[in-house]
């Protein structure tokens, strides 16, 4: 078991485990909604500038410290309008959910935090804000993971069990989590197609790599175009990973966006793909924690995977 900064250009390699998905599925598939509007820099919350990431606003050439009012109001429609489009189609058709909120956003949302306690979505943490951690120094980031698991138990009234950096962690951030305790897993990596462990210190620590290539920001940098594209993209990627399962069962991420996926225009593409993947037999929908309490007890760490 490697460090967990190390890198490791091998992983399973040749002999790839035997994950034993619950009733011999093929392939596990995880599907996050990633909440981030309301957590976001902007100059009201004392920042800088305000953020642009994954939206459809043009980047301007705003003076600093003048507010960007587009670009609010399009995080403010993910909040308002496009977490209720994903978040009902998810309920109404028992689709596991894996939110993936900033603990600000779930605060400034309290109809949203109760749907979220309400439908019981598996809870991973984003961070108190939608922020960069790998800027931070260890005690603003050890403050800051206290903050969010604090935030999401005051919001929902339980504590998130994974946890996802903005980006990147830091080269403190899975010790910190180790430290403060209580998460199963992080999802700070995009190295594997199965879950893995490494080594914190002298503790085994389990890691469920995420995606940034099944994922709806692929739209808002126009990497792809349409809901169209996005469903080409991701039935491609299930395709080839359910016909792998025959022989070594799989697990796929797909990462969505309320102010990306939110959009009618886009959202098509995850009804679309639901009912695609709803054909496939042998197909196990999990939220990540169930997929981090099926790894620790099938595979934990030190056994033959």
């Amino acid at each position: 078991m490697k460090g967990h900064d190390e890198r490791d250009f091998i992983g399973y390699g040749r002999r790839p485990p035997r994950p034993r998905w619950p009733n011999d599925a093929r392939l596990a598939i995880v599907i996050v909604l990633n909440i981030e509007e309301g957590a976001e820099p902007s100059i009201p919350d004392g920042d800088g500038a305000t953020e642009l990431a994954l939206t459809d606003g043009i980047a301007q050439e705003v003076p600093t410290g003048m507010r960007d009012f587009v670009a609010e109001s399009l995080f403010e429609y993910g909040a308002r309008v496009g977490f209720w489009r994903i978040v009902d189609t998810m309920a109404e058709r028992s689709v596991p959910l894996t939110v993936n909120a900033c603990a600000q956003a779930l605060l400034r949302n309290p109809d949203a935090a109760e749907a979220i306690k309400t439908h019981g979505f598996d809870l991973c943490c984003h961070g108190d804000r939608f922020v960069r951690h790998f800027l931070m120094s260890e005690a603003e980031e050890r403050s800051a993971i206290g903050r969010a698991v604090a935030g999401f138990e005051q919001a929902v009234g339980r504590r998130p069990l994974g946890w996802q950096s903005r980006y990147s962690p830091s080269r403190h951030t899975r010790a910190l989590l180790v430290e403060h305790g209580g998460f199963l897993y992080d999802s700070d990596s995009y190295a594997d197609d199965w879950p893995y462990w490494v080594r914190v210190g002298e503790r085994p620590h389990l890691v469920i790599p995420h995606s940034f290539t099944n994922n709806d920001n692929r739209l808002a940098t126009a990497k792809l175009g349409t809901a169209n594209d996005f469903f080409d993209h991701l039935s491609s990627a299930m395709r080839v990973l359910h016909e792998e399962g025959r022989r070594h069962p799989r697990m796929m991420t797909i990462s969505l966006h309320s102010r990306i996926s939110g959009q009618p225009a886009r959202f098509e593409a995850v009804t679309r793909f639901l009912d695609f993947a709803a054909k496939h037999e042998a197909v196990w929908f999990a939220g990540r924690s169930d997929i981090a309490r099926h790894w620790i007890a099938t595979h934990p760490p030190g056994q033959d995977q």
